[in-house]
């Protein structure tokens, strides 16, 4: 009964199509509504990517970098997205193309997708710009 409660209000929160999944953790359980899929609409891609990265940190932190990827791509469908979709796909398999972190293929899709945001995925890769071992931020 309280398992029906919290996916209740999960939908009712996130909007109709969020599924809650229960980890359950002694004591207790976290809830996590995963993400809706993404068709490509631009007014979408802030809150599909920030979606994303919360459920990665919450359940999908001990995934390689790939399967992380690879689990996103799984919620890019429809629309035009389907070949910018199969492209990446294809460049991953020949190993033309390798992102380091889940972010760095997030804001590959952010771009691509995102319509007027360039200046704040231009604003992201900076803030991962390394200068040795320090951040652009410690850089400075």
């Amino acid at each position: 009964m309280a398992t029906m409660q919290v996916q209740i209000q999960a939908l009712l929160a996130g909007g109709v199509g969020g599924q809650v999944e229960m980890e359950e953790r002694r004591g207790g359980g976290a809830e996590v509504v995963k993400p809706q899929i993404f068709d490509g609409t631009s007014a979408k891609v802030g809150g599909f990517i920030a979606a994303y990265k919360l459920y990665i940190r919450m359940r999908l932190r001990r995934e390689s970098v790939e399967g992380q990827v690879q689990w996103i791509l799984s919620y890019v469908q429809g629309r035009t997205v389907d070949v910018w979709k199969e492209n990446v796909m294809e460049e991953l398999e020949a190993v033309e193309v390798e992102y380091e972190t889940a972010e760095e293929f997030l804001i590959s899709l952010k771009k691509e997708f995102g319509g007027g945001e360039e200046k704040s995925v231009k604003a992201a890769e900076l803030r991962k710009l390394e200068q040795g071992r320090r951040t652009m931020e410690e850089f400075v």
